[in-house]
């Protein structure tokens, strides 16, 4: 059974009411909704809001979710969207965020690294690179949850590789 199909089934059953399967649910996605909207926003605190204000909104509106099998992109787009209202809110005078990465990309350079690559990316760009690599989501699931055609995340994902390459180079983290 794939993670989709898994994901289908309990959210078919915690929408019959069965507690064990909403909590396997949750138990399953909540790190990875708080890792990227981390990633989106930069620090622990305001991670755990709006995470939590995402899990709020997913779980009002998990009655009403029609394609059980799309739960993953569903989710992600609840969290982006709570994460587009805190920065819409201003909360930009705080300090600069830590380093944010997640564990697959530590392979490749160091976290703190990448964390500072990808901070120093606009908002679009670090986001496609978030969902597409760190969830490692498809192009399809990208275009959902982002609100644009798959066409618009491949030259998002060619604009943030190219920007975050550059930017690996001008620190001399790469050549």
């Amino acid at each position: 059974m794939t993670d989709a199909e898994r994901d289908a089934l309990l959210v078919v059953r915690a929408q019959l009411g069965d507690r064990q399967a909403l909590g396997e649910l949750v138990g399953h996605w909540h790190l990875p909704v708080w890792r990227y909207v981390r990633a989106m926003l930069g620090d622990r605190a305001r991670a755990d809001d709006v995470s939590q204000e995402a899990w709020a909104r997913a779980l009002r509106a998990l009655p009403r979710l029609r394609q059980p099998d799309r739960f993953a992109p569903w989710l992600l787009t609840i969290a982006r969207r709570c994460v587009q209202a805190n920065l819409r809110q201003g909360y930009d005078n705080e300090p600069a965020p830590e380093p944010v990465t997640a564990d697959e990309a530590v392979a490749v350079l160091d976290r703190a690294q990448v964390s500072e690559g990808l901070a120093g990316l606009p908002e679009r760009e670090r986001e496609v690179l978030i969902l597409f690599y760190l969830h490692d989501l498809a192009l399809g699931d990208c275009a959902q949850i982002l609100g644009v055609p798959p066409g618009t995340v491949k030259s998002r994902l060619n604009r943030a590789r190219r920007l975050i390459r550059e930017q690996m180079i001008k620190k001399g983290y790469a050549t």
